[in-house]
């Protein structure tokens, strides 16, 4: 009877827990708790960014303190939902419980079909895409832009054949978004403890012939590294950011939206 009831206890205290932190329990906390990842210029983590920004508005609006809380991409899901989360091989593989450290995820999240699985994103904060960079004196020429988006793509995947290309699992970066594993491009995983950012040098200082960016860091790249880098063509469709909340954080995400 002790064990059943022990059982029961956990059970109840962990689902509690998991669900806990909607907007009721938010407002009584007097606290939002804005998880994020310095990138581009949506958090900087250093108080500012248009992520940031939008945050601790939302905060004032609810009536709360704003706090920030940095995390990575190998965290980032389990810090908001209680469960660390891969996506590896087009599946989302669970990992261990971890404890939820925050209310909502805004650093530029592009959203993708399998995130959508694990959480719920707001109405689109930002557009974007991901594109194809090389080197300037690369040997390889911008595609000529059609009125196609998709032949463009297509365009795109013969172009990098048999070359390098830099890639990021578990982001809009990561390889297996695009089929790139269906061309000849040889494919090149970015060490988890280099930030996306560091994806560009690698261009430049000729480790990779070619990486992936998507459109907002691509912009401050090219800006950056000024007459380094060329964007050779889109290797996606267009995309959009989002805000994520927890699966049953609705009446935070209903009064974001």
């Amino acid at each position: 009877m002790k064990v059943l009831f022990s059982l029961f206890f956990v059970t109840f205290f962990s689902l509690s827990f998991l669900s806990a932190n909607d907007l009721d329990d938010i407002k009584s906390s007097g606290k939002l708790r804005h998880l994020g990842i310095p990138y581009a210029n949506f958090v900087t983590g250093l108080g500012d960014g248009l992520d940031t920004e939008l945050m601790q508005k939302f905060a004032k609006h609810l009536g709360v303190d704003y706090e920030y809380v940095p995390s990575n991409w190998d965290n980032i899901y389990g810090d908001l939902i209680g469960r660390n989360v891969k996506y590896e091989n087009n599946e989302i593989k669970y990992l261990e419980n971890t404890t939820i450290k925050g209310d909502v995820i805004a650093n530029g999240l592009t959203i993708l079909p399998w995130r959508e699985k694990v959480v719920s994103f707001s109405n689109p904060t930002f557009p974007s895409s991901v594109w194809i960079i090389s080197k300037a004196n690369s040997e390889l020429n911008p595609i000529s832009p059609s009125k196609s988006l998709r032949k463009d793509i297509l365009n795109i995947k013969e172009l990098i054949t048999n070359k390098t290309v830099l890639t990021k699992p578990n982001t809009c970066l990561d390889a297996s978004l695009y089929d790139l594993d269906k061309t000849q491009a040889k494919v090149v995983i970015h060490p988890n403890n280099k930030k996306i950012i560091e994806m560009v040098p690698s261009v430049i200082n000729s480790e990779v012939e070619l990486t992936l960016l998507d459109v907002p860091d691509a912009l401050i790249a090219l800006e950056k590294f000024s007459g380094e880098i060329k964007v050779l063509g889109p290797i996606s469709e267009k995309q959009f950011m989002g805000v994520a909340f927890r699966k049953e954080s609705t009446e935070l995400l209903k009064e974001f939206t």
